[in-house]
């Protein structure tokens, strides 16, 4: 069995609805079992990820870099880092913010430094910008990547309640489809067949 761990934070509800939606993609799977874990919670229990094949990591994008909450598990996990107990498990990520920008490539950037420095193997989005295509003739809201996420999934919710609508449809399905991959990627990173 793949085990993947998604741990995130969400401050008022719509981050949570991004990871749970990256829990969906990566549960459509065969074979693939998935831990969803809050940052605060996944802080308590850091010694339990070096038994995953690999983990994906969320928050919104708060001034320029992750939430309080995900940093704090990042700090933690400087013992899992002495004792190399991520090296060569898989990693990504995902954030949401308020604007289109809201500079989310940090927050990324800054996920993918933490993986880096553990060791692991970071999985882009792999998908295009699908409102970018002259055939698209979509909503923008509804269309796949339609932020250009590309380091991982990007998501953009008004600063109103988490809806069916908020964040945009397009960023659910971004979320799932990048949720799919990455589960695929464990399982043929931990199987060896690449």
């Amino acid at each position: 069995m793949t085990t993947i761990a998604i741990i995130y934070f969400s401050g008022y509800g719509h981050t949570k609805l991004v990871a749970e939606a990256v829990k969906e993609g990566a549960e459509s799977v065969d074979g693939v079992e998935v831990r969803f874990h809050t940052a605060e919670e996944a802080k308590d229990a850091i010694e339990s990820f070096g038994d995953v094949d690999g983990i994906i990591f969320g928050s919104p994008t708060y001034m320029g870099s992750v939430g309080a909450p995900m940093e704090a598990f990042f700090d933690a996990s400087s013992k899992p880092w002495f004792a190399q107990a991520w090296k060569d498990k898989l990693a990504g990520g995902f954030t949401n913010s308020g604007s289109p920008s809201g500079d989310k490539v940090l927050t990324l950037q800054r996920m993918a430094v933490l993986a880096a420095q553990q060791g692991m193997l970071w999985v882009s989005t792999g998908l295009q910008n699908e409102t970018a295509s002259p055939d698209y003739d979509g909503p923008l809201e509804q269309g796949i990547n339609r932020l250009g996420g590309y380091l991982g999934p990007m998501a953009q919710s008004e600063n109103k309640e988490p809806s069916p609508s908020n964040p945009p449809q397009g960023d659910i399905k971004t979320a799932r489809l990048y949720g799919e991959r990455f589960a695929k990627a464990a399982k043929r990173w931990g199987s060896g067949t690449l």
